[in-house]
């Protein structure tokens, strides 16, 4: 532990606050996601676990507990585990254990989930992220590998209700957080940054409608200087804008039933997103509720130090290492940096603009603005961008060397964004955009305005500093805004005195 994180903990025992509060109480949340790995087969039998297929035509005996089956661990489930575990620095444990944690439930044929509870795969960990332009980092209990259970359906049936166990036996990991964030905005911001750590590394498609990234967010509040107050899971947050909601909502609900005088009982609850509130659904259980007690099906899980080697060395670079990688050779901040390294297809947009001859810097600006505000405004990826990196190293290059300024630049993108068919020379040829850099035909300008401009030119010199702004306000207006707006500025000054 480090001495950051020995300090957090220190203090969320101590009762003390480590960040805002709201309404007077300190918020606390901790997370459990189910990621669902990236495996053609189930983790204890070789049924398929492609998504959509009809109702219970990809459930085996195995997943269906027949008498006389047996679990067979799948080796791509282990080494994916291994891989989020030296993504996030955790321990990979040489030996673990997998347990029986028994409940009964109709989608669950065999009475009990196959999981790891004493003895996890992953322990350890942390994942590191911004929340604004403000670096967190949220400590991790443990990774562990389970089997999914069945899926209930209601919707379709009129008065009942109807079991598809194509899930059963699907490989998960449930990743476990310390409760170490205490906002809404902390919660959502650790769960993008842990859903982009496992799509980036291929371990999870992070598909969130198809179940494949599901996230518990376990919620409590208390009056700073108190005990940890009583939590409450929201369980299968299946969206980032639904988990927000989901959030904001359970932390409003329980600060107003204790102001109410009322307790709050821990429970299970479910977000409706028709009406922007939690429900309890079951009173939470705790670890013995479930009779843990190991399987007696499956041998220790052994995971040798050089199998772990083989799988680090085909690691791709993790965002993290790519994100100093760039504050180290471009000089980013390591805000921007994080940002770049969003997604795969991002960083390597970002290295292409770079290799074909852009500017690291006045790249990186302008992909994590105006590129980033279309794509938003647009709902679409990267990949999909109208504006290739080649064109905008070419737009960079021409601000870079003075030929267009910045408000030229925009109406260059504009076109190459909408398409017009030219490239940016062609664009600014066309427009008639062309930075005006002629030191003679600039001070003939500048001329014109000082002649017309007195009560500037004393403001000016009388110490008032926008007085200058204005008169190369002047300027730019009478050369319609072509003129070098560092030439202006020198040839002003020199005139001025």
């Amino acid at each position: 532990m480090t001495q950051q994180q020995q300090s957090t903990t220190e203090q969320l025992q101590a009762g003390r606050p480590t960040g805002p509060l709201v309404q007077g109480y300190e918020v606390v949340i901790g997370f459990e996601t189910h990621a669902q790995l990236s495996t053609a087969s189930k983790i204890f039998s070789r049924a398929s676990t492609a998504f959509g297929a009809e109702p219970n035509t990809q459930a085996c005996a195995v997943d269906l507990a027949l008498p006389g089956t047996l679990p067979v661990m799948n080796k791509g489930a282990v080494e994916r585990a291994i891989k989020l575990g030296l993504a996030l620095g955790s321990t990979i444990a040489p030996r673990s254990v997998f347990a029986r944690k028994n409940y009964f439930y109709p989608d669950l044929p065999k009475g009990y989930q196959i999981s790891q509870f004493e003895i996890p795969v992953v322990q350890g960990g942390s994942v590191s992220f911004f929340v604004g332009d403000e670096p967190k980092t949220v400590r991790l209990v443990r990774a562990h590998l389970e089997e999914d259970a069945g899926k209930s359906l209601h919707e379709d049936f009129v008065g009942q209700s109807g079991i598809d166990l194509n899930r059963a036996g699907t490989p998960l990991l449930e990743i476990v957080t310390e409760p170490d964030m205490r906002s809404t905005a902390e919660a959502v911001a650790y769960a993008r940054e842990l859903h982009k750590i496992v799509t980036w590394i291929g371990i999870c498609d992070g598909n969130m409608q198809e179940g494949s990234f599901r996230c518990d967010a376990n919620v409590s509040v208390r009056r700073p200087g108190d005990k940890l107050g009583t939590r409450r899971e929201i369980k299968n947050l299946n969206s980032f804008k639904f988990m927000q909601q989901a959030i904001d909502y359970e932390i409003r609900w329980q600060i107003e039933e204790i102001e109410d005088g009322r307790t709050v009982q821990q429970a299970t609850v479910l977000f409706d997103p028709d009406t922007g509130e939690t429900r309890a659904m079951r009173t939470k259980e705790d670890a013995a509720d479930y009779r843990y007690f190991p399987d007696p099906d499956l041998p220790p899980l052994a995971i040798a130090a050089d199998w772990i080697e083989r799988v680090r060395a085909e690691m791709p670079e993790l965002p993290r290492a790519m994100a100093e990688r760039y504050v180290r050779e471009h000089g980013l901040s390591d805000y921007d940096a994080a940002q770049l390294t969003q997604s795969p297809a991002l960083a390597a947009y970002f290295q292409g603009a770079v290799a074909a001859g852009a500017n690291a810097k006045l790249a990186s600006n302008w992909i994590t603005g105006e590129i980033a505000r279309r794509l938003n405004q647009q709902d679409i990826a990267i990949t999909e961008a109208p504006v290739t990196a080649r064109q905008l190293a070419g737009l960079v290059a021409r601000i870079g060397d003075g030929t267009i300024s910045n408000n030229a630049a925009r109406q260059v993108f504009d076109a190459l964004w909408t398409g017009e068919g030219l490239e940016v020379d062609a664009i600014i040829e066309a427009k008639g955009l062309k930075q005006m850099s002629d030191s003679g035909a600039l001070e003939k300008i500048i001329d014109q305005v000082l002649a017309t401009n007195e009560k500037n030119i004393a403001e000016y010199r009388a110490g008032k500093d926008k007085a200058f702004n204005a008169l190369v306000g002047q300027v730019m207006k009478a050369s319609q805004g072509k003129a070098n707006p560092a030439q202006v500025n020198a040839l002003l000054k020199s005139k001025l005195g």
